[in-house]
């Protein structure tokens, strides 16, 4: 397992979109609120584009991790670390050079993260990874929330906490997908250290405890 406590990420794609401010609010116990952007192309669902992004950084009392799940991420991407947002995250099979593009939305000021599709093999970036401050290893397939958690995808995260330790650097490992209570502690015990929960947190009748037992769950793990 990570070093690190354990960070929990809210999605708002499960969240009241009505009512985003109250939203975003309720999870100020977490670590950040994870904010999907999907196209209708690199993924079969639709979400919203910079506009709602702006308006959830400003609005949100924790940082933005922004996950583009859209095509030509290297012509989309430095926009959005342009609006502040703590991190962005691109997928591998969205850019065609995956390093220039973390170097631009770190030159900007963000973080930046790469995110692998489950049928994505993890090999070709192990030697990159010192490029990234985080590898987002998708525990579903992207597009849709409330699937199932794919615990095959755990030896990718080994593999990466692995490599990362080799190169000596402070890599936070994320998975997103059917995360829950049940889920957290095969990924943490795996190396994530930065998990993303929907339905979990935002279908809790208590928010604060749902994150709080994620969290515990977490270090169990």
């Amino acid at each position: 397992m990570s070093p690190h406590r354990p960070r929990i990420q809210p999605s708002i794609l499960a969240a009241d979109w009505a009512d985003m401010r109250t939203e975003v609010e309720r999870i100020r116990a977490a670590d950040g609120v994870h904010v999907d952007v999907m196209d209708n192309h690199f993924v079969p669902n639709l979400t919203f584009g910079p506009q709602m992004v702006e308006t959830v950084q400003r609005i949100s009392p924790v940082p933005l991790d922004v996950h583009l799940m859209i095509t030509d991420a290297d012509r989309w991407a430095p926009g959005y670390a342009e609006l502040g947002v703590f991190s962005v995250t691109f997928h591998a099979e969205a850019t065609a050079d995956p390093v220039a593009l973390a170097r631009r939305i770190r030159e900007i000021g963000s973080r930046a993260s790469i995110a692998l599709k489950p049928a994505t093999p993890v090999e070709p970036f192990l030697e990159l990874l010192p490029e990234f401050d985080q590898v987002l290893v998708m525990t579903v397939e992207p597009g849709f929330g409330g699937q199932s958690f794919m615990a095959d995808m755990m030896p990718k995260l080994r593999t990466l906490r692995a490599a990362a330790d080799r190169h000596g650097i402070d890599l936070w490992l994320q998975v997103d997908g059917g995360i829950a209570t049940d889920t957290i502690g095969i990924a943490a015990e795996a190396g994530a250290d930065t998990f993303v929960a929907g339905s979990s947190v935002y279908g809790a009748a208590d928010v604060d405890a749902a994150i709080a037992g994620l969290r515990a769950a977490a270090r169990r793990g």
